[in-house]
């Protein structure tokens, strides 16, 4: 009998990681290739640029206008003279930094959000994940900019060095996500096995309560 509880729940498990694996890859689909085609939908000169959709819901350049804001004010600090408009940042005497779809870091946007909401949990954990991950990303993503428009502007000689920033940053964010999925994941089962442990001690009142009885 035991063997067979053991069988079941083998096979509960197996379905439980594939059907968690299948609605990772099918929302991580949806979710970078839907960003993608509103990019084209909100570009005057992509293919499916919709004028009214640009001008009511054009969340992409919300997005770039929020980066870099506060990327800009950053650099202030350092003492540069920054200019900006809603797809530049120029240092005066230094670089100018222009933040392209790419530099959004919608796609590990993406992956985060997938993840989170293919992975069982209950909708208050994923949703404190989502919006804990989904900051996280947007803050370092302003540091990036931040930081690139100081280096380049302090070393400009050095110029040639910065090529790879986007892969850079790519490595050290998908790392930090991992880092806090390894973290939220790791706190379940201590979570559950809290609650099996109080639902055993209440079992257990209740059984001698009754014997007393």
């Amino acid at each position: 009998m035991s063997k067979l509880n053991f069988g079941n729940a083998q096979t509960d498990s197996n379905k439980q990681a594939i059907k968690f694996i299948l609605t990772l890859i099918c929302l991580y689909i949806v979710f970078s290739q839907g960003n993608l085609f509103m990019n084209s939908v909100m570009n005057p000169e992509a293919r499916f640029y919709n004028s009214y959709i640009s001008d009511h819901f054009n969340y992409i350049q919300g997005l770039k206008s929020a980066l870099i804001k506060p990327a800009a004010s950053i650099i202030r600090l350092f003492g540069f003279y920054v200019i900006y408009n809603y797809q530049d940042v120029m240092v005066v005497n230094g670089p100018q930094l222009r933040i392209n779809y790419s530099c959004l870091g919608l796609g590990v946007m993406s992956f985060l959000t997938a993840f989170v909401l293919s992975f069982p949990s209950t909708w208050k954990s994923t949703f404190k994940m989502l919006v804990i991950g989904l900051v996280v990303i947007y803050i370092l993503n302003i540091f990036r900019i931040a930081g690139l428009g100081i280096l380049l502007g302090f070393f400009k000689s050095q110029r040639h060095n910065f090529t790879y920033h986007h892969e850079i940053f790519n490595v050290l964010v998908y790392l930090c996500v991992f880092g806090m999925l390894y973290i939220w994941i790791g706190r379940k089962p201590k979570a559950q096995s809290l609650k099996v442990k109080a639902e055993s001690g209440k079992l257990k009142a209740e059984s001698k309560k009754r014997k007393e009885n």
